[in-house]
């Protein structure tokens, strides 16, 4: 889950980070009360997660409340890259006198932490990293032993820091670690960490990603969710607990075990290539030992999409039994009643598959059809939703 600016700001405060003030807004009377509150030069700044939106006009410095309120009547209902604006943060003015960069992410290739930094911040990193690689630093971070002073040294100076700005830079990447590992992030970056006139060393823009597998030990991180621009469905299928990812195709799709459910997102599309180009419509993983009740939710979540003409269901029955599937399916139909109005495609094999067949056979709804292998009920779906 990404943060917006705001968020990152609002933590990295409570971990001890120094940053600048800043006050939430949402109409152009609320930044220029905010404005008012925080006094002298302000920021005010677009809350999209996503980069570059100095160049999209979507940060503005206002030196009096009357041009900050101007300055969010251009920014609000702004698009960035296909992100509308809906919020900005009126923070504090600082003056700069230099401009670094500093992250901590997951390196999943080498199974460790990687720290990346630069003396050189307030751009772009990737052009950078690709037009000037020796100005960043990579430093690998051990996860037993994390960033400590000595090890936040090391990187300053591996970044090309001068020694008189090594000891103030050090304790805070010390802090940002501490973000990093005690809110279960994958990412923790701030561009630019800057360095004012006054010689203090502020976060002046910070990005963080937490690991929504650690959910369970943070509550508090519900709160931080973005429910205004949450796909329904999405959310619906989270508090499920299903693996869900709503696509862009027409043919809905359930499947038991996540290489099988991609498999067959290729072999619905393939088939759908003879069907005016029908897609899958999403990814639906309902697990190794999922229930009936698990089978219901799913079906659910997906008829309950308008762009989804058809579903096909694709089961290997091994943890999951093909009968406890099929009693799901009749169970969800029952359940939804006349809002179940779009055809279903099954295929079931392995465990219990004659036993799932014959419940599905027994019950003889109309809307579902069997089907033997999985490119005959892909081809199947694809041909249903097309018309």
């Amino acid at each position: 889950m990404d943060l917006f600016e705001y968020q990152a700001r609002d933590l990295f405060e409570s971990y001890g980070v120094p940053v600048l003030p800043g006050i939430i807004a949402d109409t152009p009377e609320e930044v220029r009360a905010a404005a008012e509150k925080l006094g002298g030069v302000v920021v005010v700044k677009a809350q999209v997660k996503v980069g570059g939106r100095g160049k999209a006009g979507g940060v503005k410095v206002a030196k009096t409340p009357e041009d900050a309120e101007e300055a969010a009547k251009a920014i609000l209902g702004l698009d960035i890259k296909g992100h509308t604006v809906k919020r900005v943060m009126v923070a504090g003015g600082a003056r700069i006198k230099e401009e670094y960069y500093f992250s901590v992410l997951l390196d999943r290739a080498n199974r460790s932490y990687l720290s990346l930094s630069s003396y050189e911040g307030g751009m772009e990193i990737e052009e950078l990293a690709v037009e000037r690689p020796e100005a960043l630093a990579r430093i690998e971070i051990d996860p037993l032993v994390g960033i400590d002073l000595a090890k936040a040294t090391e990187i300053a100076i591996a970044a090309k820091f001068p020694a008189e700005v090594v000891d103030r830079v050090a304790p805070v990447f010390v802090k940002l670690y501490e973000v990093y590992t005690g809110e279960d992030a994958t990412l923790v970056e701030v561009n630019p960490l800057v360095l004012t006139e006054e010689g203090d060393i502020v976060a002046l823009d910070g990005k963080v990603s937490l690991d929504e597998n650690a959910e369970f030990r943070h509550p508090n991180h519900e709160a931080l969710v973005d429910t205004g621009s949450e796909d329904p469905l999405e959310a619906k299928a989270k508090k499920l607990g299903l693996n869900y990812v709503k696509l862009d195709g027409e043919v809905g799709v359930i499947g038991n075990g996540a290489g099988l459910v991609m498999s067959t997102l290729d072999v619905v599309s393939y088939a759908g290539e003879n069907f005016g180009g029908v897609k899958p419509a999403n990814f639906l993983d309902i697990g190794g030992g999922a229930s009936a009740e698990v089978m219901a939710n799913g079906l659910d979540v997906i008829l309950g999409d308008s762009q989804v003409k058809s579903v096909f269901v694709n089961v290997f029955g091994g943890i999951t039994s093909c009968d406890a599937v099929a009693n799901g399916i009749v169970g969800a139909l029952k359940t939804l009643g006349d809002t179940a109005s779009k055809p279903l495609v099954v295929r079931l094999d392995g465990n219990k598959v004659e036993e799932g067949r014959a419940i599905l056979a027994e019950y003889d709804h109309p809307l579902v059809s069997l089907a033997d292998t999985m490119d005959d009920g892909a081809a199947k779906a694809a041909e249903l939703a097309s018309k």
